[in-house]
């Protein structure tokens, strides 16, 4: 389940947010673009700074509304196939829009992506955690392990 969200001025017509408190219900990087896939669509490809805006607008809604979101980071489109060259300074360059979108953007956390296992990327949602260097942990990018459930 989830939150479907719609909107006509950006090229997706539809975005639609899945948190789930229930950390059992929270799935790793390929479960989550399955269940995208099945829904019709795919994992989040943020293509500009205003369509960051955009998700960070719906986030901050979501969080008003009263639902009790808390700490929890959002898997979106970014990954990175292989480990070639994942421990080299080539690595940010590797990763990849999982619906084939071509967007240079890119919005990583301070010394992000870190590479070597961590591989698949999310959005960082984690309002009650203490600012790290490169500020507080939200809506930057960071890579994680694929394996992880979010």
């Amino acid at each position: 389940s989830g939150q479907k969200v719609c909107y006509g001025d950006f090229k997706r017509s539809c975005y639609k947010l899945a948190y789930f408190q229930d950390l059992s219900r929270r799935v790793g990087f390929q479960e989550a673009r399955q269940a995208c896939e099945i829904d019709g669509g795919a994992l989040l490809s943020l293509e500009s700074e205003a369509e960051q805006q955009l998700i960070e607008n719906m986030l901050q809604n979501l969080t008003k509304s009263g639902s009790g979101i808390s700490d929890g980071d959002f898997w979106i489109g970014l990954w990175r196939s292989g480990d070639g060259l994942a421990t080299s300074s080539a690595c940010p360059d590797l990763y990849q829009w999982a619906d084939g979108s071509t967007s240079p953007f890119r919005n990583w956390y301070t010394d992000e992506p870190s590479c070597g296992s961590e591989a698949c990327v999310v959005m960082y949602h984690q309002p009650t955690a203490n600012p790290g260097l490169g500020g507080p942990y939200l809506y930057q990018w960071n890579d994680d392990r694929c394996n992880m459930k979010h």
